[in-house]
């Protein structure tokens, strides 16, 4: 009888002595994430665009100006900056989806063109200040676009380290890194999420858990020890899906895209490109079907 009293309590000891370690380990993963806040949340950057959208279709001319911001991650100390180039030109990242799903529809698509222009991008730092900036180096197959301040700056920057990069697998936690809109002050915000997938061809990226969609594309992601895993961008590809009835309400997966995590490896042949680039005239500046933009960053 008091063996298996014993037994009882042993087992009651493991099993209490399991649940109180989670906190533990929940209070570790908010140890870290605070830790790589206070290092890295100055180069976690707000970035103002005022984009000038035109489209025709049919006979039909629209044409309008909109003003957004994004996350950026500053990746230099001369202030380089890299944002996904889906959101320097949000029309063009629905643009062949929507086209299929009105043709699905019986429209004629064949006149049908949208372009957009950047006309304003300013680098908003963690004080408020505002330094223009241009965009030097677009990488399309990768969601990529390289920003450069227009006049170098009087002090250097705080940057991510793109050369402090880590491995990450399934099911491994991370801590993402990104300034709210100006609603919040565009204070900075982190989240603890998980590697749900890890994609080897046609090149490495990880993805995140669906809960994790929403969070800002350019955003750096970290392990929890603080090396850069690589940073949030879209990935498109054409989908034989037809969307030619509720298409709004379809995952975003359905469309060909998918927010990933691209490995900072990715990212680091572009930023040379970037740095030693020449900035481009004002009637240079490419819109959204640009032919004279600087060579793809595309891995062979």
């Amino acid at each position: 009888m008091k063996g298996h009293f014993t037994l009882i309590l042993s087992m009651a000891l493991a099993v209490f002595g399991g649940l109180a370690a989670l906190p533990v380990r929940a209070d570790d993963a908010a140890k870290s994430g605070r830790e790589i806040l206070a290092k890295c949340q100055t180069a976690v950057v707000t970035v103002k665009l005022a984009i000038k959208q035109s489209m025709s279709m049919g006979g039909r001319d629209q044409k309008s100006e909109s003003k957004t911001e994004t996350t950026g991650t500053v990746i230099d100390s001369s202030g380089l900056t890299v944002v996904s180039l889906a959101t320097t030109d949000p029309g063009s990242a629905m643009k062949d989806t929507y086209a299929r799903a009105m043709a699905a529809r019986g429209a004629d698509m064949s006149q049908f063109k949208l372009e957009s222009e950047l006309s304003d991008v300013k680098i908003v730092l963690a004080d408020g200040t505002e330094i223009p900036a241009e965009v030097v180096l677009r990488d399309k197959d990768l969601d990529l676009a390289y920003l450069r301040p227009s006049d170098k700056l009087a002090k250097p920057l705080s940057f991510v380290d793109l050369a402090q990069d880590a491995k990450a697998q399934i099911l491994d936690e991370v801590i993402v890194v990104n300034r709210l809109s100006q609603v919040a002050n565009r204070v900075p915000a982190i989240s603890i999420g998980r590697i749900e997938a890890v994609v080897d061809k046609p090149r490495t990226f990880y993805v995140l858990g669906q809960s994790m969609w929403g969070y800002a594309l350019g955003s750096p992601v970290f392990s929890l020890n603080g090396k850069l895993v690589g940073i949030l961008f879209l990935r498109s590809a054409k989908t034989q899906t037809d969307q030619s009835s509720g298409f709004m309400f379809s995952n975003l997966s359905v469309f060909g895209m998918m927010p990933i995590i691209l490995p900072a490896s990715d990212i680091v042949d572009g930023a040379k490109q970037a740095l030693e680039a020449k900035s481009p005239a004002p009637e240079e500046k490419p819109a959204t079907e640009e032919k004279t933009e600087p060579p793809s960053t595309k891995s062979k």
